[in-house]
């Protein structure tokens, strides 16, 4: 069975750190791209950041550049979502999903993507 299980999120200060880890069951995640999306209440879902399958490229939506990162552990069969200098504004339900993403800024959209992970919630507050 494929699946994408999410792990990590919770509460934290305005400031504070948050790691999402995305484990693939079922598939080699290394032959795919990655996003990690995310939906506030009464908002539509974005695109956070993905990451390539292959030469490593990245992108991030400008609302979190400088602040998350995205990595790959192709042994752990892991992407992982590094949350730095987190704001009141980053909470929400966050997503990591294949997509199919190419490196440019417009394929990773939540419309591009294939299986999705159960999502986490992410809780920014003081």
């Amino acid at each position: 069975q494929v699946q994408l299980v999410q792990s990590g999120g919770g509460l934290v200060q305005p400031g504070g750190s948050l790691r999402l880890s995305c484990a693939a069951s079922g598939f080699t995640l290394a032959y795919y791209a990655i996003g990690w999306f995310r939906q506030a209440p009464g908002k539509e879902r974005e695109g956070v950041s993905c990451i390539s399958s292959s030469d490593g490229s990245r992108y991030y939506a400008d609302s979190v550049k400088g602040r998350f990162t995205i990595s790959r552990d192709n042994a752990k069969n892991t992407v992982y979502l590094q949350m730095n200098s987190l704001k009141p504004e980053d909470t929400a339900v966050y997503y990591c999903a294949t997509v199919g993403f190419s490196g440019s800024s417009w394929s990773c959209r939540p419309t591009n993507t294939g299986s999705w992970g159960q999502g986490t919630q992410v809780t920014v507050s003081s």
